[in-house]
């Protein structure tokens, strides 16, 4: 169903509110000064307030007027916009890439796993950091492309998605400069004597790494806990404490953090998890991702 208004009437009106008077945008529109008042009044009609009230020998706009032009300034800016965005298009196609991410992810892992759609030459990435029921929630709304998780989404009949394995990755322990000698030292019962930190609860790889804690009967000193893994990095490497992190980053979280791998842990894996939305028509580069495997 269309407006009751004429967008034409929207325009002129819009003109003569830029212009200041009647006059003055009847001359830059190469109209007379009467149709253009026409089409005005013709507006105010369909919306059944005044837009404009006599102010010298000009125009002012009235409160209705002051709303009207709020929306006919986003109108016709977006219009104005069209042409340069039609001939973009036209001359470089883009492919755009919504992903949502897990709050608990490692950042350094979202870059690794994401090679195989990093190749697509029009790539236009929008990434969106967010807790993960948040983000199975945008999912289901089409808002999200897909999400990457440490976790797969829950069985819901209520949420039509699957999620795919894309990495596992075995777990080990790093420490900054200060700690690498004693944390090296009897690893891992060291655990128990050097300061510790530690993703939260919120992280689905936390409960594998307390039940690795009592299998080796280690009590840990945990000075910190952090439920963004790159505060986890950070902090670990200002010193703060020896800290686990998914072998899949090891080459960038040494080389770009200066900490050093004293040991792994043991049996412990961080999984990785693309989840997309149940549909006819999949996104061509997330059935790329999909079927590249990693």
């Amino acid at each position: 169903m269309g407006p009751d208004f004429s967008y034409r009437h929207l325009y002129y009106f819009w003109v003569v509110a830029k212009e200041g008077g009647v006059a003055r945008a009847a001359e830059r529109l190469g109209m007379a000064v009467q149709t253009v008042s026409t089409q005005v009044r013709e507006l105010e009609r369909s919306l059944g307030y005044a837009l404009l009230k006599p102010a010298g020998r000009g125009v002012a706009l009235t409160d209705a007027g002051f709303a009207a032009m709020r929306q006919a300034e986003q109108i016709f800016q977006l219009g104005e916009q069209l042409p340069a965005a039609v001939r973009d298009a036209v001359g470089a196609p883009v492919v755009r890439l919504v992903v949502g991410i897990s709050d608990d992810l490692p950042k350094l892992a979202v870059h690794s796993l994401m090679q195989p759609v990093m190749q697509e030459p029009n790539l236009r990435l929008l990434c969106l950091v967010d807790e993960f029921e948040d983000l199975l929630g945008d999912l289901a709304l089409h808002r999200l492309d897909v999400v990457l998780a440490d976790r797969a989404a829950p069985p819901n009949p209520n949420l039509k998605v699957y999620s795919h394995l894309l990495d596992t990755s075995p777990l080990a322990w790093y420490a900054p400069a200060p700690l690498q000698t004693a944390a090296r030292r009897g690893f891992p019962q060291s655990l128990s004597q050097v300061p510790v930190l530690l993703p939260t609860h919120h992280a689905a790889v936390r409960a594998r790494i307390d039940q690795w804690f009592e299998r080796m009967a280690i009590r840990p000193q945990v000075v910190g806990e952090f439920e963004d893994s790159a505060l986890l990095k950070t902090f670990g490497a200002a010193g703060m404490g020896v800290f686990p992190m998914a072998g899949l980053v090891h080459d960038d979280l040494t080389a770009r953090y200066g900490v050093k791998r004293v040991g792994a842990c043991e049996g412990v894996e961080e999984h990785f998890f693309a989840i997309g939305a149940r549909k006819k028509v999949l996104h061509p580069l997330v059935e790329r991702w999909l079927s590249a495997g990693h």
